[in-house]
């Protein structure tokens, strides 16, 4: 599955076939998830998440999105990977509601590895395989096994 080496990342969070009606009700949750496993400011990473998405969509088609902002606080790259039960509306290039979104948090300081772990993370979630993977997941450890090593446990 993954032809490329794993990135840098130790701090994932993973929510497996979670329910959301929109975008800012997933920014809220991913906020509350990162201030309890990460201690970063709820409202800081829900506004810079929601201005980051006003600037241009953050979903690159086939139904995968990739929120990524930097964070003042933020003293390494922090992700977080969700898979939804139903897609939402993200204004998709290809039109298609987004059901696996990896929120990607930086620091303000975000240097070029970050590029190449948004990088890794879009190429990773770009192949079919990978795709069809996450979205067969039953649970957090899984998608967690399946993003970080490309199998699917």
């Amino acid at each position: 599955m993954l032809a490329h080496e794993a990135p840098p990342l130790t701090h994932l969070l993973t929510l497996c076939q979670s329910s959301f009606q929109s975008q800012k009700r997933l920014f809220e949750k991913v906020a509350e998830e990162c201030e309890q496993a990460f201690q970063l400011p709820r409202e800081t990473v829900y506004r810079e998440l929601l201005a980051r998405e006003k600037l241009g969509s953050t979903a690159i088609g086939e139904g995968v999105a990739i929120p990524h902002c930097r964070i003042e606080d933020c003293d390494k790259p922090v992700g977080c990977l969700i898979t939804l039960d139903q897609p939402i509306e993200f204004s998709s290039p290809d039109g298609i509601g987004v059901d696996i979104i990896f929120v990607l948090l930086v620091p303000k300081t975000a240097t070029e590895d970050h590029l190449k772990l948004l990088s890794f993370i879009a190429t990773t979630l770009s192949e079919d395989e990978n795709r069809t993977a996450l979205r067969e997941a039953s649970d957090s450890p899984q998608l967690h096994t399946i993003m970080m090593t490309g199998q699917s446990a």
